[in-house]
């Protein structure tokens, strides 16, 4: 650690540099609450989508259990046919969105395939959908995890160990000038009573 100056320059320097510290600290917690807020949201909405995904299945088994009859085909019935994920920035984290989703239903024979395939389409692209709304959720709450630790420890940088410091610093520089400047005058004192009882 460089050895510290105990000027008035340094002094004026230090607490220039704890002006901008304390300017920084409030733009960093509002940041850190932020991001925490939108990291709930995004832990709600994976709630949500995990929710309604659990739910796809005893809705499945309770309305379509002809589905477990293998002797039917049902292989690639419905494939994503487009997906888009976007982006959005929100103060500096890059967040993915799910803009658009559209899926491709092979075509089946309405003579050859049972009545309940069309049912089955349904709750098969609402799963697949339901799935890739988990996964952009799942990568959302991670971003934002990680951007909140990053405002965090910038945060507890500033507030337990830059700000303290400097005050810290500003009061030692302080004390050394009082003294000094006390030093002098009593210096000047002694030197002035010294030259009086000299001079005849």
């Amino acid at each position: 650690m460089a050895r510290l100056s105990l000027t008035k320059a340094s002094l004026t320097k230090e607490k220039s540099l704890l002006r901008t510290f304390q300017d920084v600290l409030p733009s960093l917690d509002m940041k850190r609450r932020q991001i925490g807020a939108e990291r709930e949201k995004a832990r709600r909405l994976l709630a949500e989508a995990l929710a309604k995904a659990a739910a796809l299945e005893p809705d499945v088994a309770a309305r379509l259990p002809m589905v477990a009859n293998t002797a039917i085909d049902l292989s690639n019935l419905v494939t994503i046919a487009a997906l888009e994920i976007g982006e959005e920035n929100l103060m500096g984290t890059r967040l993915p969105v799910l803009q658009s989703l559209a899926f491709k239903v092979s075509p089946y024979g309405l003579l050859t395939k049972p009545f309940w395939v069309d049912a089955l389409v349904v709750v098969l692209q609402q799963a697949m959908e339901q799935t890739i709304r988990i996964q952009v959720a799942h990568r959302r709450v991670e971003r934002l995890e990680r951007a909140e630790r990053i405002v965090t420890q910038r945060y507890n940088l500033f507030d337990k160990v830059l700000i303290p410091r400097a005050k810290k610093t500003i009061r030692n520089i302080s004390i050394y000038l009082a003294d000094a400047e006390r030093a002098g005058v009593v210096n000047s004192k002694i030197a002035k009573r010294k030259k009086e009882r000299q001079t005849p």
